[in-house]
């Protein structure tokens, strides 16, 4: 369940990322500050960030001066900043799927991602106007 602001419930925490079949192992990078597991990382939040990802582009997206990578606004804020910042200009769809890729570099995600955003595109929203000055971060390393 999500919060008026925008935080869940209770946290969302992905599998241990020990190596084990279909995981890529990932020793802990946040002593466990955000996944609670001081041996392997895991993914947090409902974006899925892998703390060491989210210690170095968590952003506060709700304004409460607090990056959460539990609060939903924080997390697609974050995701945001950080998929442009892997793939530029994101009205091509090779660039898309480069972003995504960078985000979790496993082929069924990306192809999974690229159909619900396909279907998404079907609905009619309002599209909110662009920031004055939009903020431009490149990402020098793949993470």
């Amino acid at each position: 369940t999500l919060r008026a602001d925008g935080r869940v419930d209770r946290p969302i925490i992905g599998i241990a990322l020990d190596g084990g079949p279909g995981v890529r192992a990932m020793v802990d990078t946040d002593d466990g500050e955000y996944d609670g597991d001081t041996v392997w990382d895991r993914a947090v939040g409902p974006l899925q960030f892998i703390p060491e990802t989210w210690l170095r582009r968590g952003r506060d997206g709700s304004g409460d001066g607090w990056a959460d990578p539990q609060n939903l606004y924080d997390a697609s804020y974050s995701a945001g900043r950080y998929l442009c910042a892997l793939g530029g200009d994101l009205s091509s769809r090779p660039a898309l799927r480069s972003a995504y890729f960078g985000y979790n570099t496993s082929t069924v995600y990306v192809n999974d991602v690229i159909g619900h955003a396909d279907r998404y595109a079907e609905f009619e929203l309002p599209i909110p106007p662009l920031p004055a000055d939009p903020v431009v971060e490149t990402v020098e390393n793949s993470e």
